[in-house]
């Protein structure tokens, strides 16, 4: 049975709204987002944004919301899988920077600047966020690691710092640069490398 029209109003609705901020973090660095022009960009009223979001921080924490329950699925996926240590670190650094890279507003909104002057909740949101998706590297390197013939040179715990940190790395680099320098332009060439000191016992 299809959804009466009023609830695909709806959802449409929330989408566009949710689109445009995207579109907003990305294309005005620094400019002040405010209701008003949010109303103006989707071409509603500002009731009619109040009608979905509270406020503007709800807005935000929607964006968070979404990457979440974007990245954390396919993250479980890579966790499920009886792939080695080395794919399943491959698959998961493509699958946040890839994410990040095809997002810019919410990759500029996960570092942070949007959130200065917004609501306190918000900037803890960020960090559960950076949290669970740590969490669930760091047991999927575990599982693997524990059927593994040898053992990497790193702890799982290790491993999946440094995997974070070389994420978060290519990622404000291509905030910093405006989008220019994507974060998978170079992947490829590099994870040879990645891929030797994070799995190789002799290396």
């Amino acid at each position: 049975m299809s959804e009466p029209r009023s609830q695909k109003n709806t959802g449409s609705r929330k989408a566009a709204i949710l689109e445009t901020v995207a579109t907003m973090l990305e294309k005005a660095p620094g400019d002040k987002i405010t209701i008003a022009r949010i109303a103006a960009d989707v071409g509603v009223s500002e009731a009619a944004i109040y009608r979905h979001f509270a406020s503007k921080a709800q807005i935000f924490e929607a964006l968070i919301t979404f990457a979440e329950e974007a990245l954390l699925s396919r993250i479980n996926t890579i966790h499920a899988s009886d792939q080695s240590i080395s794919a399943k670190t491959q698959d998961f650094m493509l699958l946040l920077l890839t994410f990040f890279e095809r997002n810019p507003g919410i990759a500029r909104l996960l570092l942070g600047d949007p959130l200065v002057g917004e609501a306190p909740r918000l900037k803890p949101r960020v960090r559960q966020l950076f949290d669970k998706m740590e969490t669930a590297c760091r047991q999927a390197l575990r599982d693997a690691q524990s059927t593994a013939f040898a053992k990497p040179p790193l702890s799982p715990t290790a491993q999946t710092a440094l995997v974070m940190q070389l994420i978060e790395g290519a990622v404000t680099r291509y905030v910093r640069s405006e989008f220019e320098q994507t974060p998978t332009e170079h992947f490829a060439e590099q994870w040879p490398i990645i891929e030797i000191g994070l799995t190789n016992p002799e290396a």
